[in-house]
């Protein structure tokens, strides 16, 4: 088993770029006595919230302020990486941000209704 996210991070020039991810699930026993379950390797992390963004939010060229895993629970997302490609990311989606220097990349809800995510900040 896999589990698949996306990655946006900062190159050595300072821009930022995506990249499609796979993680392997190992099955362990993770809640004995149930049957084995696919476990990743894990993304030590320092908080968790929830991040809400109003149908038609928009947010110029920045940074993250730190690593984060965003995953979408509703509405929809679309993250432009300054090297000019976009992606959109809806219910399910997840990001591994990761452009902490550069130009950093946009980012806007697109979708009609607002847009609600799980923010884990991960620790560096």
């Amino acid at each position: 088993m896999k589990a698949t996210y996306t990655r946006l991070f900062s190159d050595e020039n300072g821009e930022s770029h995506f990249e499609d991810c796979e993680s392997e699930l190992a099955l362990i026993d993770f809640a004995p006595p149930t049957a084995p379950l696919g476990l990743s390797e894990s993304f030590p992390a320092s908080e968790t919230a929830f991040l809400a963004g109003p149908s038609g939010w928009t947010g110029d060229w920045h940074v993250s302020p730190s690593r984060n895993l965003f995953v979408v629970i509703s509405g929809e997302w679309e993250i432009e990486a300054s090297d000019g490609t976009t992606r959109l990311f809806s219910p399910n989606s997840v990001l591994l941000v990761e452009d902490l220097t550069g130009k950093g990349h946009r980012s806007r809800v697109v979708s009609n209704e607002d847009s609600v995510a799980l923010l884990v900040r991960l620790v560096d």
